[in-house]
């Protein structure tokens, strides 16, 4: 992970940018978490955006949200002052994940994709350990193009013609095999647009 992670002024910017279509994907993974959601995990939180998305559909679920980045932690603080139900703890996912609660639900958004592809592997049997029976990963997050002109034509549709150097997509066909072999029972993709990707995984 970068160190730029903890620069105040990179993570505004970062925060101020937009993907097309994002608010579809992130409607779609609100509809895969199970009906009864007790116990949520958002790595990568960053401001907490995707758990105030869930806690205002789920405003009985518990969350949990990890992000390395102090910057970060402290917007999300801000969010959810006075919040009972929403615990944040610094953590670096390039890290095992270590001791967390049985959860019904993991998310992450926007996240994953700057990790090494075999911490990537690695995470994802960490993630289902950590899952109930019947209980939901759902990774809303960046994929491999094709070819390097979908790529350039991703990088042109969402104003940021120049790779992030943090970046490290995976190929959306690699990534359901990792899945697959950490034992997950259902794997799909729920929605994609470009290299913009939900990919849903169940218990």
């Amino acid at each position: 992970m970068g160190d730029g992670w903890r620069d105040p002024g990179q993570v505004a910017e970062y925060l101020s940018r937009e993907i097309p279509h994002r608010e579809i994907a992130e409607g779609l993974l609100l509809d895969a978490l199970p009906a009864r959601l007790g116990q949520v995990l958002d790595l990568g939180t960053g401001d907490g955006r995707t758990i105030a998305l869930i806690r205002e559909r789920y405003p009985q679920a518990a969350a949990i949200g990890t992000d390395f980045s102090e910057p970060m932690l402290e917007r999300a603080a801000e969010r959810f002052s006075g919040d009972a139900l929403v615990q944040l703890q610094k953590h670096d996912l390039t890290r095992p994940l270590g001791q967390l609660p049985r959860c019904d639900a993991v998310v992450s958004a926007l996240a994953i994709h700057h990790l090494e592809h075999e911490r990537k592997r690695t995470l994802f049997g960490e993630i289902h350990s950590l899952l109930a029976v019947g209980g939901v990963f759902a990774n809303l997050d960046l994929v491999a193009s094709a070819s390097v002109s979908e790529h350039e034509r991703f990088r042109r549709a969402i104003g940021r013609p120049q790779d992030d150097p943090a970046d490290r997509l995976a190929g959306l066909c690699e990534q359901i095999q990792w899945l697959d072999q950490a034992g997950f029972a259902e794997v799909e993709c729920a929605f994609k647009w470009r290299e913009l990707t939900l990919i849903l995984a169940r218990r």
